[in-house]
Formats: structure tokens, C-alpha cells, sequence
């Protein structure tokens, strides 16, 4: 998980942020301003300074922050002159937006703010619905408005040209002011309080923001059109309440709650995606008549509140259908505000030592949490005055009990301190008591809010403490130094925002440590000793050890190995599924035999005993013939999927089935570790590996022998064995010097460590580090159907031949909200129901899609032909594992590539080039990838005109993409020195076809459209890199990898067996030669149920032979195709490229 920040503001109004995975608090660098409140998001934080202004502080990025105008010149045709700028009195403007009501000249469009700036001149969009227009980009139609073609036909009357030019925000990682409005009559009052929130209320990725702020006239405002494109904003508007405010709090999701003057909360109600700013308001009492609400902060299902007498409080029953609650708790603790943060997390600010705190034991199922623990990180400034018991255990390694003695007489260390401080707190609900005397920082309480001067008493370490009058200074106070300048250390808080900081339960926090103070000589000991130094020793202590170990094991190298014939079963009861009749799981005893021979092979047997007709039977596999051990994706069974070839070819694999998880991972790990016993197979995989996913997001390797790409007497592709590694993505990418990226189902990018094991592989199959948490979260999707009834309109009661009222997407499957689970056991719920709007076709307001029946092309939009309508509702799973992965943060990403290594080509060689497409579109290339750093330093983000969808990358650093509407673009001028290349070239996609992916090998240009149809790129030549034309390969292909040998594999998306029809399989192109790049049939692999392969690191060249393939393998090549002949290859297309 990447750190994030927690943002809170002294009382001299100096702005300060905490990582989550460090242990200071680092000012803002912009000290000429003073802020009261701050309210900060995931990727901005505003705040109110003292002179009543609004500022914005959006975070330095590598993608940087861009917005598209455009401008459309019109013409109309004239009998006389032709085509010109005079229209008729009724047609648009000459120059207009995309609807010509407004009149939009390119000298009259403006910055808005100087925030922003010019990122290059206007220039004419050659893009028409991804294919290049004519020269000059003039699209034509018969009037306005009408729909417009690319071709100018007899009856074109009318045509326009759409012009672009994108400016960029340049005020990055400091306060940027939002200008005012500029009408005065328009202008808000000064503001007192402000929220930000709203990012979860649509699922789209946009990033769109609801600012809300309280004037100290007690009006209520909301900031129009904040997003992530444009952070700013456009304009304050107006939103009425029954009374006058004086604090709001606004959620991540749909929750919003006013402070008004009386003590009550005002609750917006009807917030949703089509009305951000909701519809109306509810009164919510105070907890006590007495005394009323001071402060209020919410969450997602949270509300947390202070009332006037310091009381903290808690509401019961909050959720998106009540968002009222139902009724208070009282919790603990005299607070001046509170706030919530992600994952409903709560901090807080004690009301009498102005003090930070953080609720811990906040859970999904408890979220009231348990205790309150004291923050006590110090300052940025503070760390030249603070000491470190890691640099006394550094120093100790080296100089021997001699420094380990001098830093005994020393206060607690770190670990002493933490230990202490994770003492059971007392009950939340009682009330709190005053804490006794305090002598050392390790024995701070947990729930003391209320704090009294401590008194002195006696204690085995008080020596070393001076006097201390609050929690705060004890904490920050360094031990043995004296308190510089007889300043007060300690600082006083006035406002916290969590809203961009993200703990979790797994998190681990050094906000709680006490640093130990160290003396004088003891810092100078302990800075002497660099870092370099330290790996120097380090290194030659290992070489010595090294060189130790051989000559001891020299003298002892003609004895014989000594080892012993054995033989260890392991038995267990699971349930298998019965290849013939009935059909059904059948209960089995199971046994695993391994033995190991004289010359210390081993080698095992797995028994399935099973009993038909009271006759007791058993099948076996040797596990030297299996080929992988796959998890198998089911809702009510932990079940797993054994391959043999003979039972790849067949698409019929072994399943079986145990009663638990735990059960189901011990028998995976045996059976794989005893698979790689059997073959040899251990620790990380080869640099040249073959990975591959499945749909369900296990990771699985497999090692390329020299024969798999050989002419002759080729590997077949089924007798490859694939073990797995631990962790859960969806697409991985390598290359051959050992590089390996990965992005999860959350577009979440991760790196290879260089590890193995993890998850369910623990001990002898896991190595010991290089092991890390990993977590995924996705979306589970179901539909809605509905059928139009003349006297009730849309229903949903349909025909008895339509598809269930609650389906999947197919419709033939039964899935109601009730009945839906998470994709497997290992998946929990994150998020509730809710409509998605991003389905293809587009939507209405509610999130329907209409068409003539089911099923059928959908819209979003109702016409007097559609019968029938449907609608997407998601729900958020998450899965949290450990896997060889470490996050790559912050930039969620949609695809990678990574240069193949041609063969030849040496290890060291140059920087590995690495491009990439975020999430949003962006195309990205990283800088500073290599073996020992093979995550990379920054992002050198690639300007493009439109968002993109796939990217690779060529042995030749030739760079290909795919933009989201399909059409196909090269990069110029790409090369180790200039790695971003110069500009992008538009390649015109295959006739009435949409790309959707490309893969570039040496030389060879392969690309996937949404059919499934797979297409080669002929005429490439260095001189020409473009190409001439596509030409149709095969169709039934879901995903394509093309490696550095210029091979190409596929993931088939239907192939037939012999038991069944198996989706996605591993295919491997055969007979690709120089003169034939396109390759002859296919050979089948492992399968189904594969999502992803890559084969771009398998660099591996067998000897090549002159002569052609056998006709006995030919016999085994099929055609992936399944429905119609092959397409015929596609027309020469005319070398038009337009460089954008």
C-alpha cells in the first residue's frame, strides 16, 4: 500500500503533513501564508487562510494535469467561391463549440485562472472516429447539424473542422488561490469552514470532487465542476438551508452534515450522481438537550460529533439509506474537533492539551473503534535533536560491548517503547480516569484526554527524563538532550484532515514510537559510520564467509553423498469430481506418496480412492507428468484443478475439492512443492520465463526449454509445466533481464521483487523475504432486466422465453443481489450495491440501457422501437494475500509494456525502456528502469490528443498503441537516447474493425481488434516502420504476445476438447519463420480458464534448421477458427500517416 498523508494546522496556522510511513511531521513549504482549516482528498487538499480566501493544494505528479479546448470552424458551400466562412443568417457561428449556440473564436478562448498555461498552439484534429481524415481535417454533412462523414459526397452542403489546444496546470505542490467571482454581486461572504468529498459517488474515473463551505453569514455553498481535470473549480453556487451554519462535513460518498447555530445538524438527502448538490434537508436533534453540536465530521457509514460541552459522540444506523442514523453513543474523551478520514478512520484534537489523537481498532464491523492513542511524531525540525537506538545497534555490530554498554545507560529504546505502547487500553464506553505519574514516554496512556500535570515519582529510568507538564512534551522532548533555547517543543493543534490518508488494519504506523534520546558522543559515534561503509563491511564479511565455506567443504569432497531410500505418505480425505455418470462430487480418500531413490531423486505418486457400486477403486498421477496445480474459481467450493497432457488435450482436467481454505492451501503447496521436487524446479524463476494469469488472477511461471521454439522436433506446448507464484493480478508484463511489472484488478501497478512463493506457499515453497502484502479489489457485476407493458410501461415481468429479471450479463444465469457472492472464499464485500454507469452504449440518468429485445445492441437513450431495458449494478470485492510484489506508486495504470532483449544483446546494456497507459488514458514512459532498480525512478509522461487503451514496445524500440476508439498509432523517432521519442503517427485500422490491443516483437507488429480477429502488420521495414497494411491471421483470440523471437502465443477464447468447450487457452503460433512471419497453424496448450500471457522475456533461440516441420506435427496444427472462413486479407492502404 502507498503511503499517504495526514494534513492538520497548528495554532500559528503553519500547515503540516505526516506520512503514513514516516514518523515527522514536514511543514508546507509556502510559510507566507497562515491557514485556520484545511480539508484535504486523495490528490488535493484545500484549505481557508486567514484572510478568508480559498486555496488548493494539488500534489506534484508525473502525469501532469490537462485540459482539451476546442473551437469548430464551419463553412457552407457556395456555388460561386466554393466552400467558405459565409453562412447562411439561421446556420451557427462560423467558429463555435461542438453544439454552435456559442460563439468560441480561437483568439477569444482564455486561461481561466493564472494557474494554468499554454501547452502548445491551436492545431486542426485529422482524428474522425479513429480513421484519419483528409488532409486538412474537414468532416462533411448535407446541413447543420446532421452527422458528419469523412468523405465529401454531391449533396455535402456544409463542413467542419474541429480545433485543439490543451493547457496545462502549472501550480503544482503549493497554495494556489481560486479566483474570485467575476461579478461582485456573485461574490460568496468570506468563508469560516470548508469539506471536500464526493469522490465515491459515481464510479467513473474522472475524479469529480463536491466542495462544500459555510460563509460567516451562515450560508451554505457548493463549488461547481471540481474534478480532476480541473481542479479548481468554476463557480460558487448558492444552496439554501433552513437555518444558519457554522460547520459542514462533507463524505467520500453521499453523506453531508450542517452544524447550525442551535445545536442542531442539518442532513442533505438525495445526493446522488445526477444531483451532487441533493435536493433536500433533514433536522437531526442533539445527543442532550443542554448541550448542543459543536462540530460534526462524516465518513462513509459514520458520523462522529462533539457537542459544546467536549463531549465526543457517536451515531448509530448511519448508512446511504438512512443517512440521519438512528441514534447517539457516547464515547470517550473531551475533544475539540474530530474527523474522519478513509476507511471511516478517526483522529481527533484533545480539547485541554490541544494534543493529536487517532482511533484505533476501527474495523468494518466495529466502527466506533476501541481506544484513543496519542500521536506523538515530532517535527521536521525536531530530527537534528532527536537520537535513534538503530544507529546504537549498527554501531554495536562493529564496536563490540563496548558501545552495546554506553547505550544500556541510556533510556528505552525504540522496541521498548513500541512494545509498551500496545498495552490493552480500558473499556471505550466507561468513563475516562485521570492517569497517575508518567515517568517514561513508553508508559504513555491510551485514553487520557483530560490531562493533569503529571507529578514525579519515582521510577528506574527518571534520571534520565527532565520535567515534563503534558503528554506532548514528553513525547517530542528528546531524552539527555536539554530542550533548545528553553523553547517549549510541544505542539499545540488547532485542525486535522484525514481525508487523504489511508490506514488500514495491516498498516503499521510509526506515529506512536518515542524516539530515545542518545548523548552527545553516542551521535557522533553513531554518524560516523555511513552507509557505505556499513555495505562495505557487509560485503566483506560475506566474502570471507564464502570463502570459508569452501575450503572446509574442500577436504570432504570425495566422500560420497550419503542418502537414504525412504518412502513419506501423506493421506487425507477431499472430494473429486466423477469424470462419468452421475456426474456430481464424490467424497474420496487421498494419498500422496513420495519417495525418494538412491541418487537422491525424488519422485511422488498421488491415489484418489473412490467407491462406485460398493466397489472400492482409485485412479493415479504421477506427479512427474503434471503439468499445473490450478486453483479453480468457485463460490461455494475451495476446489483445484490437477493438468496432465493427456488431460490438457482433452480439456478435462482432475478436480478436487476440500472441506476448508486452510485444507485446500495445504494441499496446493504440497503438491506444487513435490511437483518442483519431481522436476527439479526451485527458487525464482529464470529471467527468460513465460508468465501467464488466469481469469481468476493467479500468477503462474513456466520455465522455456530450448526446444520450445525449435523447427524441429518442437516442445509440444501441453507438456510445459506451470507452477505458481504467489500474489493476484491481472496482466503481467517481462523482459529478459529479469524485469517483471504487474497491475492488479484495481489498475494498481506492482513490481517483481525477486521473490517466491507467498499466498498459500509457505515454508520450503515460499523464500524467506522478498515477500510482501499485496491486495486487489474488483467489481462484481449483475443486470436488471425490465420488459415495456403498454398499460404499466417497463416492468419486471417478462416473457417466459426472456432472460431472468436478475442476470448476469448473458442472461442465463439467475443473479439477485441476495443470491450474489464474491468470485471465491478468499473475496470479501467493500462496498454495497450500486449502479454503474460506465457500461458501453452509454446511459440515461438511472443507469438503464435500452433495446428492441433481449439480446440485442444496447443504447442510452429510449426510442419508440426499444421493448426492452436493462441496468449494471457493481458491488467491491477485495482480496488481500502476499505474493513477490511490491506497489509501484501513484499512478494507477491500464497497461505496460517492456522492451524484449533481441538475443545477443548483453545484460548490462541500456536503460530498459518501459511505456505504460494509467488508467485514465495517459501514455507514460519510466525512467531509470534496470536490473537493480527494476521499479524505476519517475514518470516521463507522453502528450497524446486522446486517451489510449493498449501500448507495446519493440526489440527496435519501435512503440505501437491503440487508442479507445480503436484506431492503431506509431511512435516516431524512439531510441535509448531519446526515449519519448518525437511525435505519433495515425495507422489506419483494418476495414470496419476496432482495435483493442497490440503487440510488437523484433520486427514483427501483431494487434487483436474487439471481434476477437487477430491481424498482422505487413510491410514493416526499418525505413518504413509503419507498415503497409493489416492481413487477418485467425479470430477466436482473446490476447496476444508476440516475444523477442519474433513467436507468437495467444490466449484462445474457445477451444474444443474432447469432454468440453474450454475459454481460454495457451496457443502457440507454428511455423513462424523470416518468410513466413505470420506463422502456419496453432498448437494448444494448458487451458482453460487463462486470461493473460507473456512470453516477451523468452529469448531462448534453438538451432534452426533448413528444413520445414514434419508432416506428422503438421497433423497437430489446427486453425483456431471455430465459425466462418478466414477473413481475406485486408486492401493496401495508402500511406497517408498523419503525424499528430
Amino acid at each position: 500500500m502507498p503511503s499517504s498523508e495526514l494534513w492538520a494546522v497548528d495554532l500559528f496556522g503553519r500547515v503540516f503533513t505526516l506520512s503514513t510511513a514516516g514518523q515527522h511531521w514536514e511543514l508546507c513549504r509556502d510559510t507566507q501564508l497562515e491557514f485556520k482549516r484545511v480539508s484535504a482528498a486523495t490528490q488535493c487538499c484545500w484549505g481557508i487562510a486567514c484572510d478568508n480566501q480559498v486555496y488548493v493544494h494539488v500534489g506534484a505528479s508525473d502525469v501532469p494535469i490537462r485540459r482539451r479546448e476546442e473551437a469548430y470552424e464551419n463553412q457552407r458551400w457556395n456555388p460561386v467561391g466554393g466552400f467558405c466562412e459565409t453562412l447562411l443568417p439561421s446556420d451557427r457561428w462560423p467558429w463555435s463549440d461542438v453544439s454552435g449556440l456559442q460563439h468560441r473564436p480561437l483568439d477569444g478562448v482564455a486561461l481561466p485562472s493564472p494557474h494554468w498555461e499554454w501547452e502548445s498552439d491551436w492545431y486542426v484534429d485529422e482524428n474522425f472516429g479513429g480513421e484519419p481524415t483528409e488532409k486538412g481535417g474537414w468532416t462533411y454533412a448535407i446541413d447543420f447539424p446532421a452527422t458528419y462523414t469523412r468523405d465529401k459526397k454531391w449533396n455535402s452542403c456544409v463542413r467542419r473542422r474541429r480545433w485543439i489546444r490543451y493547457r496545462r496546470y502549472k501550480s503544482r505542490d503549493t497554495w494556489a488561490k481560486i479566483p474570485s467571482e467575476d461579478d461582485p454581486k456573485q461574490l460568496p461572504d468570506p468563508f469560516n469552514d470548508l469539506s471536500v468529498g464526493g469522490w465515491e459517488i459515481t464510479d467513473e474515473p474522472v475524479g469529480r470532487l463536491s466542495v462544500w463551505a459555510v460563509s460567516l453569514q451562515g450560508k451554505v455553498w457548493y463549488r461547481e465542476d471540481v474534478s480532476h481535470p480541473n481542479p479548481e473549480g468554476s463557480s460558487w453556487s448558492l444552496v439554501d438551508t433552513p437555518g444558519e451554519a457554522v460547520q459542514i462535513s462533507c463524505g467520500p460518498h453521499d453523506l453531508l452534515w450542517v452544524t447550525l447555530w442551535e445545536g442542531q445538524a442539518l442532513v442533505r438527502e438525495g445526493i446522488n450522481r445526477n444531483s451532487p448538490k441533493g435536493s433536500s434537508w433533514a433536522v437531526v436533534e442533539p445527543p442532550t438537550s443542554e448541550h448542543g453540536i459543536m462540530h460534526v465530521s462524516v465518513g462513509v457509514a459514520v458520523v462522529w460529533a462533539v457537542t459544546k460541552d467536549r463531549k465526543v459522540w457517536f451515531r448509530r444506523g448511519v448508512n446511504s439509506h438512512n443517512p440521519c442514523g438512528t441514534s447517539w453513543i457516547e464515547m470517550v474523551g473531551e475533544m475539540m474537533m474530530v474527523n474522519v478520514g478513509l476507511n471511516d478512520q478517526v483522529w481527533g484534537i484533545g480539547w485541554v492539551d490541544r494534543a493529536l489523537y487517532f482511533r484505533q481498532g476501527i474495523t468494518q464491523s466495529e466502527l466506533s473503534g476501541k481506544t484513543w492513542k496519542a500521536i506523538v511524531a515530532g517535527r521536521e525540525s525536531d530530527r537534528s535533536h532527536s537520537g535513534s537506538s538503530s544507529s546504537l545497534l549498527s554501531a554495536g555490530c562493529f564496536f563490540g560491548d563496548e558501545v552495546r554498554g554506553s547505550g544500556e545507560s541510556h533510556g528505552p529504546s525504540d522496541t521498548d517503547a513500541s512494545s509498551e505502547a500496545e498495552r490493552p487500553g480500558p473499556d471505550p464506553e466507561r468513563a475516562v480516569e485521570v492517569a497517575g505519574p508518567a515517568s517514561t514516554p513508553a508508559e504513555l496512556p491510551w485514553t487520557n484526554i483530560d490531562l493533569k500535570e503529571p507529578k514525579k515519582g519515582p521510577s528506574h529510568a527518571a534520571t534520565d527524563f527532565p520535567e515534563a507538564t503534558d503528554l506532548s512534551s514528553l513525547a517530542l522532548l528528546p531524552l539527555g538532550l536539554e530542550e533548545p533555547d528553553g523553547s517549549d517543543s510541544h505542539t499545540l493543534w488547532a485542525w486535522v484532515s484525514g481525508g487523504g490518508c489511508a490506514v488500514e488494519a495491516h498498516t503499521m504506523l510509526k506515529w506512536f514510537t518515542v524516539q530515545s534520546g542518545l548523548s552527545p558522543s553516542m551521535q557522533m559515534l553513531s554518524l560516523s559510520i555511513t552507509p557505505a561503509q556499513t555495505a562495505a563491511w557487509r560485503k566483506q564479511i560475506f566474502q570471507q564467509l564464502t570463502e570459508r565455506t569452501k575450503r572446509e567443504l574442500e577436504n570432504f569432497r570425495h566422500y560420497e553423498q550419503a542418502v537414504e531410500q525412504s518412502v513419506w505418505v501423506k493421506t487425507g480425505a477431499l472430494q473429486w469430481w466423477c469424470d462419468w455418470k452421475p456426474h456430481k462430487w464424490v467424497d474420496v480418500r487421498v494419498a500422496l506418496e513420495q519417495f525418494t531413490g538412491h541418487d537422491g531423486a525424488r519422485d511422488s505418486i498421488l491415489f484418489i480412492y473412490y467407491v462406485v457400486h460398493e466397489e472400492k477403486k482409485y485412479i493415479h498421477v504421477f506427479l512427474t507428468e503434471v503439468t499445473a496445480l490450478v486453483p479453480v474459481l468457485s463460490e461455494a467450493k475451495h476446489c483445484f484443478a490437477l493438468y496432465t497432457p493427456e488431460r490438457t488435450r482433452q480439456r478435462w482436467p482432475v478436480r478436487l475439492a476440500a472441506a476448508t481454505e486452510q485444507d485446500m492451501s495445504d494441499w496446493l503447496a504440497l503438491l506444487n512443492l513435490s511437483c518442483c521436487e519431481s522436476r527439479r524446479v526451485h527458487g525464482r524463476p529464470s529471467q527468460q520465463a513465460i508468465w501467464s494469469v488466469t481469469c481468476k488472477g493467479d500468477i503462474f511461471v513456466s520455465e522455456p526449454s530450448p526446444d520450445l521454439e525449435a523447427p524441429e522436433r518442437r516442445l509440444p506446448c501441453d507438456q510445459m509445466f506451470w507452477r505458481q507464484m504467489g500474489g493476484h493480478l491481472r496482466v503481467v508484463e517481462a523482459n529478459s533481464r529479469g524485469v517483471v511489472w504487474g497491475i492488479g484488478y484495481d489498475h494498481t501497478a506492482w513490481v517483481y521483487t525477486g521473490g517466491y512463493g507467498g499466498g498459500c506457499f509457505q515454508g520450503l515453497a515460499s523464500s524467506t523475504s522478498n515477500i510482501y502484502t499485496q491486495s486487489d479489489v474488483k467489481c462484481v457485476y449483475i443486470y436488471e432486466n425490465q420488459r415495456w407493458n403498454p398499460v404499466t410501461g417497463y416492468t419486471s415481468r417478462g416473457l417466459p422465453t426472456d432472460r431472468y429479471m436478475w442476470s448476469d450479463a448473458t442472461g442465463l444465469q439467475e443473479c439477485t443481489k441476495a443470491s450474489t457472492k464474491p468470485p471465491s472464499l478468499q473475496w470479501t464485500w467493500v462496498s454495497d450495491w450500486f449502479v454503474d454507469f460506465s457500461v458501453p452504449g452509454g446511459t440515461d440518468q438511472e443507469g438503464w440501457q435500452y433495446a428492441s429485445d433481449f439480446p440485442a445492441s444496447y443504447h442510452g437513450y429510449k426510442t419508440m422501437k426499444d421493448f426492452v431495458r436493462r441496468r449494471c449494478w457493481a458491488r467491491k470485492c477485495k482480496l488481500v494475500t502476499s505474493g513477490p510484489w511490491l506497489e509501484v506508486a501513484p499512478i494507477a495504470l491500464g497497461d505496460v509494456s517492456i522492451i524484449p532483449e533481441s538475443p545477443g544483446v548483453p545484460g548490462s546494456g541500456p536503460p530498459i525502456a518501459l511505456w505504460a497507459v494509467s488508467d485514465k488514458g495517459d501514455v507514460l514512459c519510466r525512467l531509470g528502469v534496470s536490473e537493480l532498480n527494476p521499479a524505476g525512478s519517475s514518470w516521463l509522461h507522453v502528450g497524446t490528443d486522446q486517451p489510449f487503451a493498449s501500448i507495446s514496445i519493440g526489440g527496435c524500440y519501435q512503440v505501437w498503441a491503440v487508442a479507445r476508439d480503436g484506431s492503431a498509432f506509431y511512435r516516431g523517432s524512439v531510441s535509448p537516447s531519446k526515449l519519448a521519442g518525437d511525435c505519433w503517427y495515425h495507422i489506419p485500422s483494418p476495414p470496419k474493425q476496432r482495435l483493442k490491443q497490440v503487440s510488437v516483437g523484433h520486427t514483427a507488429v501483431f494487434a487483436l481488434d474487439e471481434n476477437g480477429n487477430l491481424w498482422y502488420r505487413q510491410g514493416v521495414t526499418p525505413s518504413y516502420p509503419q507498415g503497409t497494411s493489416w492481413e487477418h491471421v485467425s479470430n477466436n483470440v482473446r490476447r496476444v504476445s508476440v516475444g523477442p523471437l519474433d513467436q507468437v502465443w495467444v490466449i484462445a477464447d474457445k477451444v474444443q476438447g474432447s469432454h468440453s468447450l474450454s475459454r481460454g487457452t495457451v496457443c502457440r503460433r507454428t511455423g513462424v519463420q523470416p518468410l513466413e512471419p505470420r506463422g502456419q497453424g496453432w498448437d494448444y496448450g494448458i487451458g482453460g480458464g487463462w486470461d493473460h500471457l507473456s512470453v516477451r522475456a523468452s529469448a531462448t533461440r534453438a538451432p534452426r534448421s533448413l528444413s520445414q516441420e514434419t508432416a506428422g506435427e503438421g497433423s497437430r496444427e489446427q486453425s483456431l477458427s471455430r465459425g466462418p472462413p478466414r477473413v481475406a486479407s485486408a486492401p493496401q492502404e495508402t500511406p497517408g500517416h498523419v503525424c499528430c
